[in-house]
């Protein structure tokens, strides 16, 4: 028989993580809190990458900078979603952009979530922690 405890506590799943952005500092830093968290991450630097880096790794999660050099994020959010569809990845716009027009243009694009930079890392956590709890739901 199960005590309360051990019913409660599930192991996370590790998760497969694309962290994309022109801003190599901020990739470092979000793929170093990623892997802390127990998760494998690739890292990318051009939009251009980001549709064959989802066929390759086939990741849970894409966390993906709006304007990047070749490809900019909406653009490769739409072509991931016209390939792919909406079931993988969890698509997350992390960008400088904040306006509400611009949370629209995210999610006609193909995004989840839109999370305008700074953010907090505990949010961003937070938005992948039911894939990471083997419930495998998007929000």
């Amino acid at each position: 028989m199960q005590s309360p405890a051990e019913g409660a506590s599930r192991p996370k799943r590790r998760l497969r993580v694309i962290v994309a952005d022109d801003d190599r500092d901020h990739v470092t830093t979000l793929a170093a809190l990623l892997i802390d968290e127990g998760h494998e991450v690739r890292e990318l630097y051009r939009g251009s990458e980001l549709v064959r880096m989802v066929r390759e790794f086939d990741p849970d999660v894409a966390l993906i900078d709006i304007s990047m050099p070749g490809t900019n994020g909406y653009d490769a959010a739409r072509e991931i979603r016209q390939e792919f569809g909406k079931q993988r990845p969890m698509l997350i716009a992390i960008t400088g952009w904040k306006q509400s027009s611009d949370r629209i243009l995210a999610r006609l694009a193909g995004f989840d979530h839109h999370v305008p930079k700074p953010f907090d890392p505990k949010e961003l956590l937070e938005l992948i922690a039911p894939l990471s709890e083997g419930s495998g739901t998007r929000a």
